[in-house]
């Protein structure tokens, strides 16, 4: 019997496909991925009472044929049909089944933004992305299954979906706009970092009219010989910046591998991530409907909270993980609280209406809409957002635990330590609001900002979040911290000064 839970991410299975990289063997094999395939077939043939059909599609990666070569054979192995997508993107593997398709489930072979060397496979069903207990049936499945040793051949149908999918946005835009080419005039870049985006460029902006002069990194390519496809990334989100302000485009799009997540750019060169896409999306939202919640991750700052109620909604944060956020907006959906939008600064988006699906995609459609919108009363689509509060400074510093110890437990106790001294400090406070880790409210002589110290969600690392609305505020911020975390051995506080 077989542990494959060790392959767990969330709600991905990722491990490493390709050798070559010093301490980083091989842990999807061969016969990994073939019975993790067979575990998912099993899993799907005792949800749905039948032998199920399987898609399997997958992004740029190098190792992306082969493992999905081994996912057919795991499926056949067990009697289930495939029908090969290739190039996808995540979310168009969840709407293909949404769709007249054929397909009762599927499977996307994808690590997202993670090094070359990386893949996984993330699962759908109707209902949507399969959730973490859900995966992990499926690793245990997988463990306890016998493969026969042809263990099958990797044989199906080949269909693509994804020039449909990208059909689907473009009759969105046309519809919410009444126009058929709602975009002539404008020149959009798009910078797909050598990932799966590539599509949008040339089934989505073009045929909306849209001038797509300076895109760049179109190409599909596992190497990513040019920046990693990040949102998040410092280089990438540079470069897509630059490309904006060279070719004196309008707006820039950026996506990662898969494209469930994306960033923008507006015609200053002025990147579009976290809390302003954030506060973007939320006040295109916010002006259809006053009163919504918007759920977000921990980390977002004051100033997207003050920017949220202004415009008449209610900023509820949340655990990080985008399926954390995702399923905290739809506990208050059927709490009858309105809430349109689940966001994680990460650049995760996913919208009520688009069946609650992180979809990068997506997300990008819809400003583009609004940006339609704007153009034609003369009106610029950064306005939305140019009331947003900034911080003077902001930083993140991740914090790594000494190797071997119980990273979970020690890290749980030094959030319970910094509560206590939040207690009776003069310098800084518990924030009203602590829904992941310890949130804490520095005085203005203090550092004038907040902190947020939390636990990763898979690595053994201290992520801390401080924000300032001074000058210099952050580094009084981190010191004080820095006071705090220096006498546990096991933690590199040192890192804070």
């Amino acid at each position: 019997m077989a542990d494959y839970l060790h392959l767990k991410n969330g709600t991905d299975v990722r491990g490493t496909a390709i050798a070559g990289v010093k301490g980083d063997p091989v842990t999807l094999t061969d016969s990994a991925v073939l019975s993790i395939a067979a575990g998912f077939c099993i899993w799907v043939k005792e949800k749905l009472g039948k032998t199920p059909t399987i898609a399997v599609g997958h992004d740029s990666r190098l190792s992306a044929e082969r493992l999905s070569a081994l996912t057919a054979r795991g499926i056949t192995s067990q009697g289930g049909k495939v029908i090969f997508t290739g190039l996808s993107s995540t979310p168009s593997m969840f709407m293909l089944l949404q769709d007249n398709f054929g397909a009762d489930a599927s499977v996307m072979i994808t690590a997202s933004h993670l090094p070359y060397q990386k893949n996984g496979l993330k699962f759908f069903v109707k209902e949507g992305g399969l959730e973490s207990g859900e995966v992990t049936e499926v690793l245990q499945i997988a463990g306890k299954s016998e493969l026969p040793e042809t263990a099958g051949k990797a044989e199906g149908e080949t269909r693509p979906y994804l020039e449909t999918y990208a059909a689907g946005l473009v009759e969105k835009v046309r519809k919410a706009t009444g126009e058929d080419r709602p975009l002539a005039g404008k020149r959009i870049v798009v910078d797909a970092g050598n990932g799966a985006g590539g599509f949008y460029e040339n089934l989505v902006l073009k045929p909306l009219g849209a001038d797509t002069t300076g895109s760049q990194f179109l190409e599909p390519d596992g190497n990513f010989p040019n920046h990693i496809p990040n949102p998040e990334n410092e280089a990438a989100m540079n470069a897509v910046c630059e490309a904006v302000k060279r070719n004196k485009a309008d707006f820039g799009v950026i996506f990662d591998t898969d494209v469930d997540r994306a960033g923008a750019v507006s015609s200053t060169g002025e990147e579009i991530n976290r809390n302003r896409l954030i506060a973007l999306i939320s006040a295109i939202l916010l002006e259809e409907q006053k009163g919504a919640y918007i759920v977000t991750d921990s980390v977002t700052s004051d100033g997207l909270t003050q920017f949220i109620e202004k415009r008449g909604g209610v900023h509820r944060r949340f655990k990080r993980g985008y399926k954390n956020v995702i399923n905290e907006s739809k506990r208050l959906n059927a709490e009858g609280k309105y809430s349109p939008l689940a966001i994680e600064t990460s650049g995760h988006a996913a919208l009520k209406e688009n069946y609650f699906l992180d979809d990068g995609a997506y997300l990008i459609t819809r400003l583009l809409i609004a940006l339609s919108k704007a153009a034609k009363q003369g009106k610029d689509l950064m306005e939305l957002i140019s009331d947003l509060p900034e911080p003077a400074e902001a930083k993140e510093v991740r914090l790594n635990f000494a190797a071997g110890v119980d990273f979970k437990t020690l890290g749980g106790g030094v959030i319970e330590d910094i509560k206590r001294a939040a207690e009776t400090s003069c310098r800084f406070s518990l924030a009203p609001e602590n829904c992941e880790g310890v949130r804490l409210n520095f005085g203005k002589e203090y550092g004038d900002g907040w902190a947020l110290v939390r636990m990763s969600l898979h690595e053994p690392i201290m992520p801390i979040n401080a924000e300032s609305n001074s000058a210099g505020g952050v580094a009084l911020i981190l010191k004080e911290l820095h006071t705090l975390l220096q006498k546990y051995a096991f933690l590199d506080a040192e890192k804070l000064l």
